[in-house]
């Protein structure tokens, strides 16, 4: 009787489980159709940096954003870094830290004495708000410099207090934002050391997300969710959106950049996501940056992510024009990780009682189960459509970063939805306390600053 219900359980488990990954399958599978057809026809996206005028960058002036809450371990040597690679180029570096960090300051004040280009903003709420609150005081203190000085500045570049800049970065943004409201470029994570698989697993994940899926959601002309970090947006863009709703930086938001890329499409504003090699052949112009090395830290960051945008986002922006089918199509799969954990932990659970029933009839010498001919043939698609995602996000992975680190890949891929799936966890709780009318906090994860970061000729790898 018992192994008769475990046999009807794990039918029905597997069944409801083939049903949807094999949804989401195909809908991964026309992404990478469309992402290979663009490569092959040379349209997805990929921009150059001749794009733009002769001379360009000279008359740019850039703000750059970097909000930094508990920082002091990495915001000195980040800002040495960026601008040891910038040099004298045409920026600002605004940094915003709160009242109550005050290991913060003097780690900015430090640096701000050796260079005139660091103006420390310290906010007049304690912290942490959120990050967009920071961001507003940032934009607060910009306006009040450009009316002082009479020189207004062209765009607001947006960094985290652990990114390693690109020393073509400004090169990039002067060739395009004239023609485009916000350009974002690619952010590419750094392993670290012996992290192999929670750190690494986001070289998997961004190599999918910005080596792919970015361009065909460029393609398709549906909206471009921004990073925030390596991106610059227009400050009269910036200034359109704080006409609407008082300040450019919705404080409200758990996710603020993926917002504001939606917001700016609203607006038509046109933006681009832009990959070009900073030389011939060799890798893309993008932020590089590490990312949390221990699950638990991992979890903590992705659980925002999800309750920001499939959650509260969900509610927040909800979708597009009613005949937009790239964008509606877009927003879904971002919003789609509300059913996929609970499809995947179903799938997991589906494999163990899959398991335990082959070990029981094993066991007591009764006869499998015969499996219906439907299931069977899902369960072949799904393997087709995992093997095809496992050869894809290998492709992407060796592309950018080596064959060693593709080999990483499919392993990688298990610790990842692992994470995921202790994420969404912590997300519903996370949103379920914003319905109650819960604080919103900056819930950010301690970070680090590579060493040797500091030759502005050099990338680390």
């Amino acid at each position: 009787m018992a192994l008769s219900i475990l046999d009807a359980a794990t039918r029905e488990l597997t069944l409801f489980a083939a049903i949807f990954l094999a949804i989401g399958g195909v809908d991964d599978c026309i992404i990478d159709a469309l992402f290979l057809f663009a490569s092959i026809a040379g349209r997805t996206g990929r921009r150059q940096l001749t794009g733009g005028r002769p001379g360009t960058l000279a008359e740019q002036r850039f703000a750059v954003f970097v909000p930094a809450w508990d920082e002091s371990a990495v915001i000195a040597p980040m800002l040495r870094s960026m601008i040891c690679r910038w040099g004298d180029g045409p920026y600002r570096i605004y940094v915003g830290t709160y009242p109550n960090d005050p290991a913060t300051i003097a780690a900015v004040l430090s640096l701000e004495a050796d260079s005139s280009r660091v103006r420390l903003v310290i906010g007049a709420r304690p912290g942490p708000t959120t990050k967009a609150d920071c961001l507003n005081a940032l934009w607060a203190a910009l306006e009040r410099d450009e009316a002082a000085e009479g020189n207004d500045f062209t765009a607001v570049v947006l960094h985290d207090a652990e990114d390693v800049v690109h020393p073509q970065e400004l090169a990039v943004y002067a060739g395009w934002i004239g023609t485009h409201g916000a350009v974002q470029l690619p952010v590419t994570p750094l392993c670290q050391p012996g992290s192999r698989l929670v750190s690494g697993h986001y070289l998997d994940e961004f190599a999918q997300s910005h080596g792919a899926t970015l361009l065909v959601r460029q393609m398709l002309g549906a909206g471009l969710p921004l990073a925030g970090v390596g991106c610059a947006i227009r400050c009269d863009v910036l200034r359109r959106i704080a006409e609407v709703r008082g300040m450019p930086f919705d404080a409200t938001s758990l996710t603020e950049d993926y917002e504001l890329g939606l917001s700016l499409r609203a607006l038509g504003t046109r933006c681009a996501f832009v990959r070009v090699p900073e030389r011939p052949g060799g890798p893309p112009v993008a932020v590089r940056a590490y990312f949390p090395a221990t699950i638990s830290a991992a979890v903590r960051q992705k659980a925002r992510w999800m309750a920001g945008i499939a959650l509260a986002g969900w509610d927040r922006t909800g979708w597009a024009r009613p005949w937009d089918l790239g964008d509606h199509w877009m927003r879904m799969r971002d919003r789609r990780v509300t059913l996929a954990m609970p499809v995947l932990a179903i799938a997991y659970a589906a494999l163990v009682c899959w398991g335990l029933s082959v070990a029981c009839h094993a066991l007591t010498g009764s006869p499998a189960p015969v499996q219906d001919r439907v299931l069977e043939r899902l369960v072949a698609l799904n393997l087709l459509l995992l093997g095809w995602r496992l050869v894809m996000r290998t492709a992407l992975v060796t592309h950018l970063h080596g064959w060693r680190e593709g080999c990483w890949a499919v392993p990688r891929m298990v610790v990842g939805n692992i994470i995921g799936l202790l994420a969404a966890r912590r997300a519903l709780w996370i949103y379920v306390g914003l319905l109650a009318g819960g604080p919103l906090r900056w819930d950010k994860t301690a970070h680090q600053f590579p060493s040797g970061a500091f030759d502005p000729q050099s990338v680390v790898a």
